[in-house]
């Protein structure tokens, strides 16, 4: 799976030569279906190609716009490599495609910006983490949604403790084994053997040196993030990689046991049910914060639309609620800070919803998306401020 972070977001957003086409669109895992992706997608930059020559662009020009995305019809590594959904982003300079576990609906998009606001729900922040499955043999980074959960392709990440320390000594032949003897809670605990390395006494030093190389390579990758980590792994790896972790949002508690005999839908399941919880409390507790705040009358609170879009714009919104499947027509001046609103779409309007809810998120902002009765205040929107 392809991360998506808050600079992808940034990138998209920036003004492109256009035009921007923007394909979204449902994948499988596995199954018969997967053979029916590819023609799925050949069908919808059928549909992108008129669009672009309805438009003005001649034939070499879409074809040319279109070629990176055609490329991937032919390639069968990536299609038995998918998550729930496929959002792909094409314009003069751009080319960028994600593999999400977000169920999209078949969408086709041409026009003089990216069309992002199917991705709100994975960025925003009730229901997005990531799963660090951790064994002497593999290394697994799931992102995850309250949806499902796919694996992150890993670049700068150790895959076995070997490979982290084969460069260490180059007389060393690293080993696993289990002791004969077990423990008392009627498990058999790991130790380590090797020539040219230490005894089996002291075998954490090994696995912490190979864990702080995880956490190194994690790092780059998860810069930025405020999202739950939650670790897997047998019992007596978890607390050796909390000593090497530096990433600020570890979760206390794990899922002990191999998690090599655990696919993604198992660990989603299970890591669910550890971070639910978490959501909901500070969902609850942004919530509550806003109503204390917007009670007081302290002006670091608000519900009016007109308020909230330039102070989003701005970087001043720190917690957003905004209720889904509602749009507010209209236009954002930034020059002036004035909002127009507009009963219905006119040309030139754009969800001033979805632009408050896009700009949290790329000023460092959380952002809930909840069914309209969810939004504190009884409005569309509550916004709580920074200053």
């Amino acid at each position: 799976m392809n991360m998506l972070t808050r600079d992808d977001l940034k990138t998209l957003l920036k003004k492109h030569k256009g035009p921007c086409v923007s394909v979204l669109m449902p994948t499988h895992r596995a199954g018969p279906e997967i053979q029916q992706d590819p023609i799925r997608l050949k069908n919808m930059l059928g549909e992108a190609e008129e669009r672009l020559l309805a438009s003005g662009l001649r034939t070499p020009e879409v074809k040319e716009l279109l070629d990176p995305a055609e490329k991937l019809l032919q390639d069968s590594l990536f299609w038995r490599h998918q998550s729930d959904g496929l959002a792909i982003f094409l314009s003069p300079e751009v080319f960028h495609y994600y593999r999400l576990p977000l169920d999209f609906e078949e969408l086709v998009v041409v026009t003089d910006r990216f069309h992002i606001k199917p991705l709100l729900p994975f960025l925003s922040g009730d229901g997005r983490f990531y799963i660090l499955a951790l064994s002497q043999n593999e290394i697994r980074l799931l992102q995850g949604t309250r949806y499902s959960a796919s694996e992150v392709d890993l670049e700068d990440v150790p895959e076995s403790l070997a490979e982290a320390l084969r460069w260490d000594d180059p007389e060393k032949r690293l080993q696993w084994h289990t002791q004969t003897g077990a423990r008392a809670d009627g498990k058999r605990a790991a130790i380590f053997h090797g020539h040219g390395v230490a005894s089996a006494d002291d075998p954490k030093d090994y696995i912490l040196r190979y864990f702080h190389q995880v956490d190194e390579g994690l790092h780059d990758l998860l810069r930025g993030e405020e999202v739950p980590l939650v670790l897997a792994g047998v019992d007596y790896l978890l607390p050796l990689y909390k000593e090497a972790n530096t990433y600020p949002h570890l979760v206390d508690k794990g899922i002990e046991g191999n998690p090599e005999e655990l696919n993604a839908e198992e660990l989603h399941e299970q890591v669910w049910a550890i971070v639910h919880p978490l959501f909901l409390a500070a969902q609850k507790e942004a919530a509550v914060q806003y109503r204390q705040l917007a009670g007081a009358g302290s002006g670091q609170a608000s519900s009016d639309l007109k308020e909230v879009v330039p102070a989003a714009y701005h970087g001043r919104v720190e917690t957003l609620f905004v209720a889904i499947g509602v749009q507010r027509w209209g236009t954002f001046d930034p020059n002036t800070n004035v909002v127009q609103l507009h009963s219905e779409a006119k040309p030139g309007d754009e969800d001033s919803l979805d632009f408050a809810a896009i700009q949290t998120l790329l000023n460092g902002g959380t952002v809930y998306a909840v069914k309209g009765e969810e939004v504190p205040g009884g409005s569309t929107l509550a916004a709580v401020f920074r200053y």
